[in-house]
């Protein structure tokens, strides 16, 4: 009988362990958004087309986010895409380099650093998408978590 309720105690405490895990992992889960526009670009008056515009979503699990862009209207071919660091109205060095060249819609994986995680988590960071007539950058999202 004893050997009973030992058993039946580790069983329980293992199933509890195994809901939190998984409880820690649904909360893991983000999700991700930037909406991209010339007037968020730095500076504004740099960029030689105002009417591009796009979309960035992404879902970030653990270190690996999975994400899409898409884009229309720009001043010719994407010749790639980042996500930089950078808070809004700054701009940064890339740190995920998304493609190149691009073209919309994009899809892909990327896996992370714990530092980059940490700054896209706390809005640190912004999606470029860049063109040869705005290398530096044509259209621009800050990245924002929803859902």
């Amino acid at each position: 009988m004893r050997k009973l309720v030992v058993f039946l105690a580790v069983g329980a405490t293992a199933a509890l362990v195994f809901t939190a895990l998984s409880s820690a992992r649904q909360a893991d889960n983000h999700k991700l958004k930037a909406t991209l526009n010339a007037a968020q670009e730095v500076p504004t008056q740099a960029v030689a087309n105002p009417a591009g515009v796009g979309s960035f979503t992404g879902t970030l699990t653990g270190s690996k986010l999975k994400w899409k862009l898409t884009f229309s209207k720009l001043s010719g071919p994407a010749t790639a895409a980042h996500i930089h660091l950078g808070g809004k109205g700054k701009a940064g060095n890339v740190i995920v380099p998304l493609c190149g060249p691009c073209k919309s819609p994009m899809s892909g994986t990327a896996v992370l650093t714990s530092a980059v995680r940490d700054q896209i988590e706390k809005h640190g960071t912004y999606v470029n998408v860049h063109t040869a007539k705005n290398p530096a950058g044509e259209i621009r999202g800050q990245v924002s978590q929803h859902g």
